[in-house]
């Protein structure tokens, strides 16, 4: 007997035009991402990570950092059925965590940014850690998809790549965003990351990365959807075929 996936979205439409029906354009685009990258009925937890070193200032003040929020809220409202993203802030350590919930996400990223107190330096690893521990804590079974924001390499490359590398173990696909010009060089690190040799260094590819420009907000929607879904498929199969996502 053939073994059919539930193609229905986790959450469904009547249900976000009725708590975030100002979310349902971009949760109709990020579904029609999804069927393009055959995932449609895959079920993941969704986890945002933010940059709050200090450069990263002007992308809250203009709002681009809540709409990233709204973003990937929209693409979870099909992955996860639980409707809620969390959310860590890092800069020099881990400075805030919280949850993004369909019913309560305006404003909420630019809001918790501003209690959040000084912004400092960049350390991948703090923030990856809690995602870990939250995982693992969670006692899911499903994989999970990390959307990490960041406008720049970290301060400790060595502990990132360290980090990385542990975490192929788990059911974790980390999804780079580069914010920012696309020219700088401390994005060189982060195209390190996505290419660390496997089995070598790490037993599946479990990272990704693309550069979102200086202004992600003029990015189209479909176009983020696609790049944040791009090499998340190719990480199931090599997840599942590694043990890693049972």
């Amino acid at each position: 007997m053939t073994d059919v996936r539930d193609t229905t979205p986790a959450i469904s439409l009547s249900k976000v035009q009725a708590e975030a029906p100002a979310l349902v354009s971009l949760y109709k685009t990020a579904g029609s991402s999804l069927r393009a990258h055959g995932l449609e009925g895959v079920r993941a937890a969704v986890y945002l990570v933010l940059d709050r070193s200090g450069s990263m200032r002007p992308y809250y003040r203009d709002g681009t950092m809540q709409h990233l929020g709204e973003q990937v809220l929209s693409l979870s409202a099909h992955l996860d059925d639980d409707g809620t993203v969390p959310v860590v802030f890092f800069s020099t350590d881990v400075d805030g965590a919280t949850d993004l919930r369909l019913g309560n996400y305006p404003g909420r990223i630019d809001k918790l940014h501003e209690n959040l107190g000084p912004m400092g330096r960049t350390n991948y690893h703090c923030a990856m850690d809690e995602v870990i521990d939250h995982y693992l804590e969670s006692g899911s079974t499903d994989p999970a998809l990390v959307i990490f924001q960041t406008d720049g390499g970290p301060t400790s490359r060595a502990a990132a790549e360290r980090y990385l590398c542990k975490a192929a173990r788990l059911p974790l696909f980390w999804q780079f965003i580069g914010f920012g010009d696309p020219d700088d060089n401390e994005f060189a690190f982060l195209h390190r990351l996505d290419s660390l040799a496997v089995p070598a260094r790490r037993i599946v590819d479990n990272a990704g990365f693309f550069h979102a420009g200086r202004d992600p907000r003029t990015m189209d929607d479909g176009l983020l959807y696609d790049r944040l879904l791009r090499e998340f498929p190719d990480w199931l199969s090599a997840a599942r075929a590694a043990q890693v996502v049972r």
